[in-house]
């Protein structure tokens, strides 16, 4: 039977990496995948998703109204898998209907994504993926002080790591590192102290 798979991990982890990858290794055995993305990622254009290290694929774009089981149904019954880059930025109700398709379709869906947001809270999305999943794994990244990285922390233009604002705020490696809960507790610290 087929599962409801996330694959979660901190900025920098290689998620997008490993979902382009694990999209080649179903086309190399000539199953078709439904690759998508939230319309919320646009760092790399509407219908692009582009890793670091450089692997890129076009994906079909949902905007948040968008029933993913749907969309399934009555376009992409030919293919054997549906993968989801930045699947935090999914609606709960997305993440149902991904689950559905399992169920009804026995096909697998992978979800690669942040499971926490800046201030250590769950995205949405990633709070359903949680709860539903039958496969739960974190994709490691470390922090510079070289423990396991857990936290997204966001970065301002100085340099300075930021504990307030929006949820969402696109970014990559100018906006975001990746960091230990230890460090982003202790620059925390200092930057309340030094704000003294």
């Amino acid at each position: 039977m087929a599962k409801l798979y996330f694959k979660y991990g901190a900025m920098g982890s290689s998620k997008t990496a490993q979902a382009l990858v694990t999209k080649y290794n179903y086309e190399e055995r000539n199953m078709k995948v439904l690759f998508l993305k939230p319309s919320t990622d646009t760092r790399d254009g509407s219908d692009i998703v582009r890793s670091r290290i450089g692997l890129q694929a076009k994906a079909v774009v949902i905007p948040p109204e968008m029933d993913v089981y749907k969309l399934y149904e009555e376009k992409y019954t030919d293919c054997k898998a549906v993968i989801v880059d930045e699947c935090q930025f999914l609606t709960p109700q997305q993440v149902d209907q991904l689950a559905q398709i399992t169920i009804d379709f026995d096909v697998a869906v992978l979800c690669f994504g942040l499971r926490t947001d800046f201030q250590t809270h769950f995205f949405p999305g990633s709070m359903r993926l949680m709860e539903l999943a039958e496969s739960i794994s974190e994709i490691k990244s470390i922090c510079d002080c070289g423990a396991k990285a857990t936290v997204n922390a966001r970065i301002d233009d100085k340099g300075n790591v930021v504990f307030e604002g929006a949820q969402v705020v696109l970014g990559g490696n100018d906006r975001y590192r990746a960091m230990c809960r230890k460090c982003w507790l202790e620059k925390r610290k200092a930057q309340e102290k030094q704000a003294k």
